[in-house]
Formats: C-alpha cells, structure tokens, sequence
C-alpha cells in the first residue's frame, strides 16, 4: 500500500499513483491566476516570479500537491518574511474549498478515471474578477463597472489620445480628476534640465583637460615617464529649480494647475515651492507627499490667505531675504502669476534686479500670454519683463509641458533679454 505524500499546511495529501494535478490545465492561466492572489495578499510575485512558475510546471509537471507546493514556492516565494503569506494564501486555494471537477466525456466504467480535481475558491467574487484557477487562458468576463481595490492590474482612467485633447482645453474646464491625470503626465515629461559646471573633475578618456595627478600616478609603473596620459572633464549637476506661484483670486483658476505643477517639479526636480498672496508660504515638504490628492490638500491648507490680495515685489523680496534666498543662485526660477500687483512699479524693478543678478534664468508664466494681442500693459508685468528670460503662456496644460521643452532646450549660456510671447 503506497504511503501518502504529507502535505504543508495540514491539507490533504495525494498518494504517489494518483494523477498529474494540472493534466488539462492551461499552465499559463494557472500561475498568472495564482500570482495575482498573492499579490493581493502582499506577496510581490511579479513577471519574473510568474514566467519562472511556468516554465518550471512545464519542465516537471506536479504528480502530487506537495510537489505543486514546493514548485510554487521556490519560484514565487524569493523572500523569508513571504513564506508565511504564501502558506496562507496556498491553504487558502487547496484547502479551504470544495473540488470543481473539469468538464470531461464521462470514463467508460472498465477505464480508470482520470478527471483532475482540482479546488477552486468559493464564492462569485473570486470568480468574477479573476481571482480563481481558470481553465483557459482568456479569464471570465469582466463588468465594465468592476473598479474594485483588488483587481490585478490598474487601467488607467484616460487614453493617452484623450490626455492629449484635455491638455489643450483651459484650466478652468478640468475636473480634479482630469486635473491630477495631466500633473502626472507633466511629471513624466520632466526628464532633462538645465546642467551647471562644478569645480569638481572625472576621468573621462574623451575628456580635454590632463589630470596631473591621475598621470603622475600611473607614471610610477613606468619609470616615471607619462606613458598613459589621463585625462578629465568637469562635473556637471542640475541646476537648482525654485517656483513661485502666485495663488491670489486673480488666480484662482489656474490654482489647482499650479499646485499640480508644483509638485511635479517638487518631486521630480528636487525643486522649491512657494505659494504666495499677501504672504509668503513654503510649499515644499507638503507638495512631496507621496499621494497627490493629500499632497494638493496640503498645500491648500497651508496657504492661509488662498485667494486674497496679491504682493508679488514684497514676496519676492522675502525669498532673497531668507535664507532659501541661496537655492536662487545659479538656479532656475519660475514665477507664474498674471502680473497684477498692488505694489508700486519701482518695487517690482527693485526686487526684479536683484533677482536677475542672482539666478541663472527668470521664466515667467503668465495665463493671459497665450490670448492673441497679447501685450504686458499691466504696471508690474512691464516692470518685471526687462529682467525676465522668457515669458510663457499658461492657460492649458499643453502650456506647461511645453516650459518642460523649453529647460530640456536651454542653452548653457542661458537667453537674457530674450522674451517668447504666445504664438
């Protein structure tokens, strides 16, 4: 009498002679299903994890649950702390359920049976959404209503072609969902920035300057005689990126745009935020929250006089004042406001002077560049423009991920002088 093969998980064991577990199950459908429960249940069995069960169950296919258990888990199991999840997540599927025999011709009585019994989880939830052992690869229907927290892969809400027509439309016809959709398309397209010479030199064979040191140094294997020349290039790092937007009611509808353009550069760019009205305020450590929703709550909160009056020149003055005023030089500075300031014009020429002798460049976003006839009549936009590098529209999302283009575009030199109105 052949011994029965013990089972982890105290489940029912299979003897020795008994049949291949899987014999008529699609392999690829089995480990996608399986692996997507243990995801669900913590346990981060991805692609690899999942292509390496497969090609595994098809070089030895399972004669008994133990060998099942043991294929599975070497392959998707990489991590000690995992060992428990996937023990309670393979009881789970084998044990807890009652057997779904597949669907076969029915055995002549003097042949041996060999329908597979194989446990299928209980319940139409697992079933609908995937989560069962399909016997085909294509899973069971899906309801097009179905958005639950559980389902294995997330799809996104909007189709790149659909982002792409919301970007042209005004900031003031976005929802907050649309809205947060095109800041993380803006995060995406900030890859390249501006780039600045450092004191600091690296080996570099395509390099022009000779590093005496390095040379010397391998000179001593040779007698002293500079057989191999070394040479370096300078270090380059990026460039600082320090924001302010202006959030007074003038502004109210390019807002949540900017807190969205705020964070993107916050997070991406490792850059400073400031959101300013009638006072100053530092938005950076709440714009870096990893979740953009609590992020944008944040920064609302934190701006106490959200939609007020507006002090461009006495804003910009206390970031010079402060001691951020040092992320300034050598840095990239954007400033996005419509230009209405309650200030007189030699505040803002004052202010606006010594911003320019410090900064590397002075971008200025302005939602009213974009409307054709375009012309900066306002008090303290003509003030500020003489020292401003580019002024740029901002009325639509497509604006803003052209500025993206336009730092991926500038030059080392840097453009003073030369201004960009709206096309």
């Amino acid at each position: 009498m052949p011994v029965a093969d013990p089972a982890p998980g105290g489940g029912k064991a299979l003897a020795p002679s008994a049949p291949l577990m899987l014999r008529g199950v699609d392999r690829a459908a089995f480990a996608v299903a399986f692996a997507a429960r243990l995801r669900r249940a913590g346990l981060p069995a991805g692609l690899s994890e999942t292509g390496d069960l497969i090609r595994a169950l098809d070089a030895g296919p399972p004669d008994s649950r133990t060998t099942l258990y043991w294929t599975a888990r070497v392959t998707l199991a990489r991590r000690h702390a995992d060992l428990a999840v996937f023990d309670r997540v393979f009881a789970a599927v084998f044990d807890d359920t009652p057997p779904l025999p597949l669907t076969r011709p029915a055995a002549p009585p003097n042949r041996r049976d060999d329908t597979v019994h194989v446990p299928v989880p209980a319940g139409g939830d697992d079933t609908i959404d995937g989560g069962g052992l399909p016997w085909a690869t294509l899973p069971p229907p899906v309801a097009a209503d179905d958005t639950g927290a559980d389902s294995g892969l997330a799809v996104p809400d909007l189709r790149p072609s659909e982002l792409a027509a919301l970007a042209e439309r005004p900031f003031e016809e976005l929802d907050e969902t649309q809205t947060a959709a095109l800041g993380a398309m803006l995060a995406e397209a900030l890859t390249r920035w501006p780039r600045r010479r450092t004191r600091k030199h690296a080996v570099d064979p395509r390099g022009r300057r000779v590093s005496l040191r390095a040379t010397i140094a391998r000179a001593r294997r040779t007698g002293w005689e500079a057989v191999d020349v070394v040479r370096e290039r300078p270090v380059r790092r990026p460039r600082r990126v320090v924001l302010l937007c202006d959030l007074s009611a003038s502004m109210s509808a390019q807002a949540a745009a900017c807190l969205q353009l705020m964070r993107a550069f916050a997070r991406v760019a490792d850059a400073e935020a400031f959101g300013f009205a009638t006072t100053l305020t530092r938005l950076t450590p709440a714009l870096r929250h990893v979740s953009a929703t609590e992020a944008v709550a944040q920064a609302s909160a934190a701006v106490g006089d959200r939609f007020g009056g507006t002090r461009i020149a006495a804003n910009l003055g206390a970031v010079l004042d402060s001691h951020h005023g040092n992320a300034l030089r050598g840095g990239v500075v954007i400033i996005a406001s419509d230009g209405w300031d309650s200030a007189p014009p030699e505040a803002m020429t004052a202010v606006m002077r010594r911003l320019r002798r410090r900064a590397y460049t002075v971008i200025w976003l302005n939602p009213r560049a974009g409307t054709p006839g375009f012309a900066p009549r306002v008090a303290a936009m003509a003030a500020a423009l003489p020292f401003c590098d580019l002024l740029l529209p901002a009325a639509t999302f497509q604006d803003l991920l052209d500025l993206a283009g336009h730092l991926r575009d500038l030059s080392s030199r840097g453009s003073r002088g030369r201004v960009v109105p709206s096309s």
